[in-house]
């Protein structure tokens, strides 16, 4: 009998919990989303994505919603924010989400961020040249970093925006004429180049990708890409077969992922992913984590060039700390020596003039963007 009486209480519970016969229950329930919270239901740091409609923009949101260190999240773009933001504001994690729609309410997003994350502007597609992707894209990102020098100077920036190579110095040039250009908070987002390697590398030593850290470093298009095989940890040796095949893997990752969708995409939800693991080391980095390393494309003087990706230590003001290249193996240093950014004196400079300097040309002219 106190069995049957018990199941009776359940079954009344959930009923009353779906039928609600409480008017003021009735009432709670078309609450305006504008009475409810107006701050985090969290403790942690306010995130912007700039761009969060789109291909990779809509998973790096719902994934950094999922972040526990996240209290508020701004998503902004110039289409379709209201459905994005209905959509993961019904996730049931901490972070409290609001959207902004067109660059009117661009300063709204931007106003009081701790982190901005910028995926906005157009993928790669068919017949489209680099050129064309990068007067498409500078612009975008030009307009979204002054909205970012006016309303939060002092952001961490991760830039996603392609091409790195080219999109991260013209947003220095936004910083440096608004005078709050801060290269430790300045980080063009090369992760994906870290995750393809890592799991690269972990399925030729049959590894688990998760136990494997492959440094790589230059820039984020093709050539420009080189993994350090040399430091992969744990500790191993390639043939010159393999390294050959991972590194040519590792670079041409991309057209990978575009051959295989046939048309119909890029790399979005690998991007997203890798977007938000180097967020969530910026966000660990703020809160004042120790030992967080990661590799990013920043202001640097490792090598001759203005901006160059490698290792850095993230904390409280971004990258605080910039690694040197560290011992490298033959293959490595002629691969540097071929490129133009190792070696030294006249050498270098003749290699320069004979093939151009490999990062200079994709720091596309940018007197387009600045006359």
């Amino acid at each position: 009998m106190q069995q049957s009486a018990d199941i009776n209480q359940r079954i009344a519970r959930i009923t009353a919990h779906l039928n609600p016969s409480n008017p003021q229950m009735e009432v709670s329930s078309i609450l305006r989303g504008s009475d409810c919270r107006s701050k985090g239901g969290v403790a942690g740091f306010k995130v912007a994505v700039l761009g969060a409609a789109g291909g990779i923009g809509q998973p790096l949101a719902m994934l950094m919603k999922m972040n526990p260190l996240v209290s508020v999240l701004h998503l902004y773009d110039v289409v379709n924010t209201p459905g994005v933001t209905a959509d993961i504001s019904h996730m049931d994690t901490g972070a409290v989400v609001r959207g902004f729609l067109g660059q009117q309410q661009l300063e709204d997003a931007l106003t009081g961020m701790d982190l901005v994350i910028i995926p906005a502007g157009v993928p790669r597609k068919p017949g489209m040249t680099r050129d064309d992707l990068f007067n498409i894209n500078a612009g975008i990102v030009r307009t979204l970093c002054e909205g970012i020098a006016k309303c939060c100077p002092n952001a961490v920036v991760n830039l996603i925006s392609n091409p790195v190579n080219s999109t991260v110095p013209i947003a220095a040039e936004v910083f440096k004429k608004a005078g709050t250009f801060d290269p430790k908070r300045l980080l063009g987002v090369t992760m994906l180049d870290v995750v393809r390697a890592n799991t690269f590398v972990a399925e030729v030593l049959g590894l688990d990708p998760r136990e494997v850290d492959v440094p790589v470093v230059g820039g984020h298009a093709g050539v420009t890409i080189l993994p350090l095989l040399s430091q992969v940890k744990p500790s191993c040796s390639f043939t010159p077969k393999e390294t050959e095949y991972l590194t040519d893997r590792i670079q041409n990752g991309g057209t990978e992922v575009v051959e295989a969708k046939a048309g119909a995409g890029s790399a979005t939800l690998s991007m997203a992913y890798a977007a938000v693991k180097f967020a969530d080391a910026c966000l660990r980095g703020l809160r004042g984590d120790a030992g967080i390393v990661q590799c990013a494309f920043v202001a640097s003087q490792v090598t001759e060039l203005p901006f160059f990706a490698s290792k850095v230590r993230l904390g409280r003001t971004g990258a605080e700390e910039i690694y040197p290249l560290g011992p490298l193996n033959e293959f490595e240093s002629y691969y540097g020596f071929q490129q133009g950014w190792l070696g030294e004196g006249e050498k270098r400079a003749s290699r320069k003039h004979q093939q151009g300097d490999f990062l200079c040309q994709e720091m596309i002219d940018i007197s387009k963007i600045f006359p």
